[in-house]
């Protein structure tokens, strides 16, 4: 899977006031990102906002992105939910011609243990028509999803491809690095940690700052990925200072101030997320400007 080399951004949804989806704003993040040079886009994940869209939405979303990709970048789209039926049924009805892959949550809310974990994915490896990327992530799961159940998957279904490893824990992904089979990739999901996890071995990120600063922060993984430590390092240390901020209170209120500040979509969120403080906003506006000006 060559082509989940680098970075992936999980795109935003991007509403107007009235809270409907802006496709003309949607178009415009899927434009910034490929020229910007990323690798490949994730459509519906958390960071789409997805668990406030409807299913109508979803696929205006949908078709929005991959008409406006026109081919350019491969496409992974999100498929996942804690209830193992319903996402088995939809990998069975959809029509996933124009995707590399899935992204599928590891369930959240009912919190079953790693068999259960292990039989769900199961489930999804022997529906699925294309490629699984496991998604770990347990800040919002409230369960992790252990090195072990991952190795037991990727040994056990060749079409589980990678991880997204979002636990935010550099040693759990060192297991994962350590003990993978050879093709499988381990994908950073924290944008702090993701040079890092690419030094040790990862194979890149799926990313919320990256659309954000698609140019910077997809060269920077470049430059990990060819051991050119000193020049990925340089480009972390410039933009870590925006990457907490815009986790400081949520995502995607963060991101969403970004592409406000750079003219290319609204900072409308749907409830119950909140846009950002005014304090929050004057930084990553002065980041924003900052980074401008860089350029």
């Amino acid at each position: 899977m060559q082509s989940l080399i680098g970075t992936g951004v999980a795109l935003v949804t991007p509403f107007n006031k009235d809270l409907s989806v802006d496709t003309e704003a949607l178009q415009r993040i899927v434009n910034f990102s490929v020229d910007g040079g990323v690798e490949y886009l994730v459509i519906l994940g958390t960071t789409a906002e997805n668990a406030m869209l409807s299913a109508e939405e979803k696929e205006l979303v949908i078709d929005t992105i991959v008409k406006t990709n026109k081919g350019r970048l491969p496409l992974v789209l999100g498929v996942g939910g804690n209830n193992t039926l319903e996402v088995v049924n939809e990998l069975k009805t959809r029509n996933f011609a124009d995707f590399e892959a899935i992204l599928s949550v590891s369930p959240y809310y009912n919190k079953p243990s790693q068999e259960g974990i292990y039989q769900h994915f199961k489930a999804i490896a022997e529906a699925s028509p294309i490629p699984v990327i496991l998604y770990n992530v347990p800040g919002r799961t409230s369960s992790n999803m252990s090195p072990k159940t991952v190795l037991r998957l990727a040994s056990d279904f060749e079409n589980i491809v990678a991880i997204k490893e979002a636990a935010g824990d550099l040693v759990q992904a060192m297991q994962l690095l350590k003990n993978k089979p050879q093709d499988f990739l381990v994908i950073s999901g924290d944008d702090m940690i993701a040079l890092p996890m690419v030094l040790a071995g990862g194979a890149g990120v799926i990313s919320v700052i990256g659309q954000g600063f698609p140019k910077e922060f997809s060269e920077m993984i470049r430059l990990g990925l060819n051991r050119k430590v000193d020049e990925a390092f340089k480009t972390q240390y410039f933009l870590d200072e925006c990457i907490d901020m815009i986790f400081e209170q949520g995502n995607p209120a963060g991101i969403k101030e970004v592409f406000h500040y750079l003219g290319i979509a609204d900072n409308t969120l749907r409830l119950p997320l909140v846009n950002v403080d005014e304090d929050l906003s004057k930084r990553i506006e002065s980041f924003v400007k900052k980074s401008i000006k860089k350029d």
